[in-house]
């Protein structure tokens, strides 16, 4: 039977909440495009180009809870599940890209200042505003420890920043005519979102590194579990990651003492992973001899010696 991962229940909702905010940010971002090229305001396009790649952004992460909720199969043991960590990723490079693009546009317009039809541009941006808030508040109600969601709403996040600051563009300039701060602006929205969106790329490249979970001291966790289980001697051969940004895995090797019993203490060491840290799928190799990997420096593969001697570096059963 195959072994899921996933969460199906907290998938089907986060699917429901991202299909709604796809759909609104993708109707409203027409509007935006048309409001930016009448108006000539560059926060205003800058923000339609950033709802264009929200649209897709959400596309990406709608089709990819689709994919990751895919049973394993032979090919792939794990399932689909870090398809949600691929689609943030590639979340997080967009926005890079889009607040590389902001920023070169601002800098040619201060160059060559553009006339901003500043009432316009604000019932536009506010318009904008409401649409951002409503998508904010369906994806806020989903998984917060899912980085697929986690990516979707920071877009989001971007874009409702966006709008704040073409408002406010838009008031000084129905009030003072200074259209410098419509680029202005627009350069300290894109340094916000770059803020956010770079810390989505190092996480997320982190799990499809395989790194360890951020949250996870291998070494206290090595002193913890030897106090919790006493047959336990040492600990070695520790890997731990995450399949997804809440699914972390880990594989372990423990030497036990000679009178130990066996299943009993794989059953206390997985029961300890689940209880203190909330590892629920763990792979752990008993050893009651020296280990039998020989890529661990501290203990070389030697079977017990059929005369009762002492077998490996340090174990005598």
């Amino acid at each position: 039977m195959p072994h899921y991962h996933g969460k199906p229940e907290n998938d089907a909702d986060n699917i429901r909440r991202v299909f709604w905010a796809m759909l609104f940010t993708g109707g409203f971002m027409v509007v935006e495009i048309i409001g930016g090229v009448v108006s000539g305001s560059l926060a205003l396009m800058a923000d339609a180009g950033h709802m264009l790649t929200d649209t897709a952004s959400l596309a990406l992460a709608w089709f990819a809870f689709h994919i990751s909720r895919k049973l394993p199969d032979t090919k792939r043991s794990y399932g689909y599940q870090r398809f949600q960590v691929i689609a943030a990723f590639l979340n997080g490079i967009t926005l890079v890209v889009i607040v590389g693009w902001i920023i070169i546009e601002a800098i040619q317009r201060f160059w060559s200042p553009v006339e901003v039809a500043g009432g316009f541009m604000l019932v536009v941006a506010l318009a904008g505003l409401g649409v951002n808030i409503a998508s904010l508040v369906l994806l806020h109600g989903g998984d917060k420890d899912n980085m697929n969601i986690r990516g979707a709403a920071l877009h989001v996040i971007g874009d409702m920043l966006g709008s704040i600051g073409t408002v406010i563009a838009a008031v000084v300039i129905i009030w003072t005519g200074w259209s410098p701060i419509d680029p202005i602006l627009s350069v300290f929205v894109a340094m916000l979102v770059f803020r956010s969106a770079w810390d989505l790329v190092k996480k997320s490249a982190h799990i499809l590194l395989e790194g360890a979970p951020e949250w996870l001291d291998v070494a206290a966790m090595r002193a913890q579990l030897q106090e919790a289980v006493p047959s336990v001697e040492d600990i070695h051969h520790v890997h731990a990651w995450s399949l997804t940004s809440e699914n972390t895995m880990i594989t372990l090797h423990a030497n036990v003492s000679c009178d130990a019993d066996q299943a009993q203490t794989l059953l206390d060491i997985k029961k300890f992973l689940v209880d203190k840290l909330g590892i629920t799928h763990s792979t752990v190799q008993i050893e009651q001899y020296a280990c039998s990997d020989t890529s661990h420096k501290q203990h070389k593969a030697e079977p017990p010696d059929p005369a009762g001697h002492k077998a490996g570096h340090d174990v005598d059963c």
